[in-house]
């Protein structure tokens, strides 16, 4: 059995509960093809780069998938027909990770008040000395 992590993006104006929905769908149609989804992330709504017809927004998912490569290629056949997801991208991995992915650890750290230093431990500490700068003429 081989090992794939899959990415979608949904438009913006799809509820969560929606996006849930077509997750499950998404997971029962591995399940019919004789895999297994390990991992399913909601990445939750967040900005994309560029907009994708006229969505500045968009719903991410991340599934974890061992599964046929049949059961991939309909997933990704639904996908296409599916005008709600605006992007999809699926790679074979050699091994599926069960760590928090990188977009989740981001957002771990965007939601706490997450701070490198704490400006009281340095009270009347003076900065290290940087070079001048040059004054234009």
């Amino acid at each position: 059995m081989r090992y794939y992590e899959t990415v979608f993006i949904v438009r913006q104006d799809v509820t969560s509960s929606q996006v849930e929905t077509m997750t499950q769908h998404f997971t029962a149609l591995v399940k019919e093809h004789g895999g297994e989804v390990t991992k399913t992330e909601f990445c939750g709504l967040r900005a994309l780069a560029y907009p994708i017809k006229k969505n500045k927004k968009g719903h991410y998912v991340l599934l974890n998938i061992a599964c046929p490569f049949k059961g991939i290629a309909e997933m990704e056949r639904q996908m296409k027909l599916n005008e709600d997801i605006l992007r999809f991208l699926s790679v074979r991995v050699e091994a599926l990770d069960n760590n928090p992915s990188a977009l989740m650890q981001r957002n771990y750290r965007e939601d706490s008040n997450y701070s490198s230093f704490n400006d009281s431990e340095f009270e009347g500490e003076t900065p290290p000395n940087r070079p001048a700068q040059q004054q234009a003429y």
